[in-house]
């Protein structure tokens, strides 16, 4: 037999990250067990659903890497859904019941026979749960023979499709056993039942947009992986059986299995996000990492960077101090990436080891750094022989006092990475000239 489910969301807003989360875990079982996913866009709000929503879960799906085997709009349907609620008032499972609205005017609406049984049904996270239909009373299932609600839509799309698991949050358990009564007078085969753990807020509240969640495609625009986004999202409610968590699409894929799907809430994270995102930048090849650095600073900036022969050799210092592409632009405003490709501007006071701040020391460590990497051969201008040619002189005068003054001088900055690295980078030629320039400004 092979597996079906779907993903079945409402075209009226743009969904946030954890609304997919439902669609992460409907996709990797379909393929984990070689099964079918099926996209059903549930738009019979006509009031509320609009082409831009729907354009938007089809993007969000295909750049999360969550390709769709068939893809349905639930108009399509309407004609099943008029001639199940004809069938079901022709046999008396149904009624038409006159009752006011709102306004007091009379109006025929359709109400589903209750039974009055009680009904149990066994969910995989959960196991059996039972409940005494009664309570339900006859309830709503179309504003009319052409307006059925969502229970009766959401039954009949299913049956059509040959759902056989209904992957969905656990606030749907409420919802199943009207489901379930409206299957049993369709005289359809119940699918099994998926109710996954809420996806929470940091308090505990159920995710929203109010409560700082994202539209999915705004972390893309962030520069966000959705290597990294399907990863996370992975992970609420989720668990492997070990502590491994960085997982690729295909391992995913391969070790997905909804026995250890967990009964708790998920706390969704935005700076655990963060770190999965960090972890994935570390896992894509050079070039793909560069095309994506491109596109997240200004292009004269990279046309210096490609010009400066400095680039490739600038990319692990990028890839090691950013969380997502968005930080490189701030990188770039403030500075943090200038002194790669154009010589720093600063005031002598900034070459002053703040514990020794003597202008006439700093200026002979200065020189004496200058000393020592000009013995360097150029054809071995590298990080460790670099290093080994002052960190002896820098073991005996105070590190701060001789490595100060070299990162300030190649950098103009009070942070930076490691002096040696940016010598490594900038050249022989370029290093001597920066600490000449800088021993020019002491007296």
């Amino acid at each position: 037999m092979q597996y079906v489910t779907r993903f079945a969301p409402s075209p009226t807003g743009f969904l946030h990250a954890g609304n997919y989360r439902t669609a992460v875990f409907a996709y990797l079982f379909a393929r984990h067990t070689n099964g079918t996913f099926v996209l059903r866009i549930e738009d019979t709000d006509k009031t509320r659903s609009e082409k831009k929503y729907e354009d938007n879960i089809i993007e969000s799906l295909v750049w999360l890497g969550l390709e769709y085997d068939s893809m349905h709009r639930q108009s399509e349907w309407v004609e099943d859904h008029e001639r199940v609620l004809r069938d079901f008032v022709s046999r008396d499972s149904a009624y038409v019941s006159k009752e006011k609205n709102r306004d007091g005017e009379d109006k025929e609406i359709i109400r589903f026979r209750n039974p009055n049984k009680e009904i149990t049904f066994t969910d995989i996270v959960r196991g059996d749960i039972t409940v005494d239909t009664t309570d339900l009373g006859d309830f709503v299932i179309g504003k009319s023979f052409t307006e059925p609600v969502f229970h009766l839509a959401n039954v009949v799309d299913d049956s059509l499709q040959g759902v056989t698991h209904v992957i969905r949050g656990e606030d749907h358990i409420s919802n199943t056993p009207r489901q379930m009564l409206i299957y049993q007078a369709l005289g359809a085969h119940l699918p099994k039942y998926v109710h996954l753990p809420l996806v929470l807020a940091p308090d505990r509240s159920k995710l929203s947009k109010r409560k700082g969640a994202r539209a999915l495609l705004e972390y893309r625009d962030l520069g966000y992986l959705p290597e990294a986004i399907l990863n996370y999202l992975s992970m609420l409610g989720w668990h492997p059986g070990t502590d491994e968590e960085l997982f690729s699409k295909e391992q995913l894929i391969e070790r997905f299995d909804l026995s250890q799907v967990q009964k708790s809430g998920a706390i969704y994270d935005e700076t655990k996000l963060h770190w999965f995102n960090k972890e994935h930048l570390h896992l894509i090849p050079d070039e793909t990492f560069k095309e994506e650095v491109k596109k997240h600073i200004s292009a004269g900036f990279g046309e210096a960077l490609e010009k400066s022969g400095r680039f490739d050799q600038v990319l692990p210092v990028i890839r090691e101090r950013i969380g997502i592409f968005h930080e490189l632009e701030e990188m770039e405003r403030e500075g943090e990436l200038g002194y790669f490709v154009f010589h720093p501007e600063y005031k002598k006071e900034g070459l002053l080891w703040h514990k020794n701040p003597d202008e006439a020391q700093t200026k002979k460590h200065l020189e004496k750094t200058a000393e020592y990497l000009s013995a360097v051969p150029e054809n071995n201008w590298t990080y460790n022989t670099i290093k080994e040619g002052i960190w002896q002189y820098a073991e005996k005068e105070g590190r701060g006092d001789v490595l100060w003054p070299l990162r300030f001088a190649l950098t103009g900055r009070e942070k930076s990475p490691d002096p040696f690295e940016v010598a490594g980078i900038l050249g022989k030629d370029e290093v001597i000239s920066r600490i000449q320039t800088a021993i020019s400004k002491l007296p």
